[in-house]
């Protein structure tokens, strides 16, 4: 699982065709977390305000969302092997569309279950597994950049996604945006999927390429070695942690501030927070292949702790953005710097099935933020008692990150 015994091709005309996978996946990403991951702290307070149901009621039939999508996501590398990245991508945003209309529908909380199990098929053809995979069949040396340039999208989803939703919302109602949004989702997507997501050249070794060699591992040997592998664990365990603190920090987010701040100042807050996430990304993938990514992860983490100490204790308006945009300034990097650690550690060949099963790993374990923040809240009455939870799981995976347990890469610039 070496990636110092593997050379990479290379990618570095304009030209290349892979270039256009990337703005693709970019408006992937856009309606993937726009509807399937920001949308939440959405849906928890409309439905909420509709329907009066608990915040620890909507927020369970999150934490059911992202178990199923988590099952899912783990079979997204063969998945795109045995029906090719366009089939999946199309699939992807038609069961999305279905599920964003259904939950706009909902009148028992059943039936937003059943939506939620719509959204995790449309989730996993639209989000973190689809999109590296997809990437990963166009990219081999410029792989990380591909990648962090279309996860600008996830960030977009959140930039415009929650305040236009929100607009929608108050012009059309509830259901009446949830309907807009998947008609354009399904007008826009399918036929730019359809135009520009061909056939992969035949060197691209993420998902069976030329590099795919007869001894290559399969994906069966590949996760049995990972959960051997030290320097896997601690990846995937710290994401994991400060992942469940994130999203169940997000998902909340505007629940909390609606009674601080008002629900128009928290949708700008949300907005901020992922505006800072693209700024975040922007500025870092300049320096990001010449840093230690695991240092850069820590200083992440402790970051997003200290917004969090802002946010419990202090309500002046300005504070809270300024904590917000704190917060967000690392949210787009820690959906990216897994990936990029993957890239750096581990052989190529091994790169679709290990993104896959890390991003599982993250999603089985933050699958229960949401629904864990929302049960201390209403137990304890307050946000406060959650989101100093989230901060002690910060400094941990801070903690974890920097364990990587093998021997450093000779490739690996963090290791000069």
């Amino acid at each position: 699982m070496d990636a110092s015994t593997y050379t990479t091709p290379d990618e570095t005309s304009l030209r290349y065709d892979g270039w256009r996978i990337v703005l693709v996946c970019f408006l992937l990403a856009t309606f993937g977390w726009g509807l399937g991951f920001y949308g939440q702290s959405v849906y928890v307070a409309e439905l909420q305000r509709l329907h009066g149901w608990p915040a620890s009621l909507i927020s369970l039939g999150t934490t059911f969302f992202y178990l199923s999508g988590a099952a899912l996501v783990a079979f997204v590398s063969e998945a795109i092997r045995a029906f090719g990245p366009r089939n999946c991508m199309i699939a992807g945003i038609g069961t999305m569309a279905i599920a964003a209309v259904t939950i706009g529908q909902a009148r028992e909380p059943w039936q937003l279950y059943l939506a939620n199990a719509f959204l995790a098929f449309g989730w996993a053809g639209t989000s973190l597994g689809m999109i590296t995979n997809t990437l990963g069949l166009w990219f081999d040396k410029k792989r990380g950049m591909a990648i962090s340039l279309a996860l600008n999208g996830a960030s977009f989803g959140g930039i415009a996604g929650v305040p236009l939703l929100v607009l929608a919302i108050g012009y059309f109602g509830f259901p009446g945006a949830m309907i807009a949004a998947a008609v354009v989702m399904v007008a826009l997507m399918v036929p730019v999927i359809l135009i520009y997501v061909g056939r992969p050249p035949g060197h691209a070794s993420a998902n069976g390429g030329a590099v795919s060699a007869a001894d290559a591992p399969s994906p069966i040997q590949i996760r049995a070695r990972a959960f051997r592998d030290i320097g896997f664990l601690t990846v995937s365990s710290a994401f994991a942690l400060v992942l469940f603190a994130q999203v169940g920090f997000i998902v909340h987010l505007i629940s909390f501030l609606d009674s601080v701040i008002g629900r128009e100042r928290a949708a700008i807050a949300v907005a901020l927070l992922t505006a800072m996430a693209v700024v975040g990304r922007v500025l870092f993938s300049f320096v990001i292949d010449q840093m230690n990514q695991r240092l850069a992860s820590a200083l992440s983490f402790v970051s997003q702790a200290v917004a969090l100490v802002i946010v419990i204790n202090v309500h002046n308006d300005y504070a809270l953005m300024a904590a917000c945009a704190l917060f967000g300034f690392s949210v787009g990097n820690l959906i990216t710097l897994p990936a990029l650690i993957v890239q750096r550690e581990f052989d190529p060949r091994s790169f679709g099935v290990l993104v896959s099963l890390i991003t599982a790993i993250n999603q089985i374990t933050y699958a229960f933020g949401p629904g864990v923040v929302g049960l201390l809240r209403d137990m304890s009455g307050s946000y406060s008692l959650p989101f100093y939870g989230c901060i002690g799981l910060e400094l941990i995976a801070a903690v974890l990150i920097m364990i990587r347990g093998r021997p450093a890469n000779p490739r690996d610039p963090a290791a000069s």
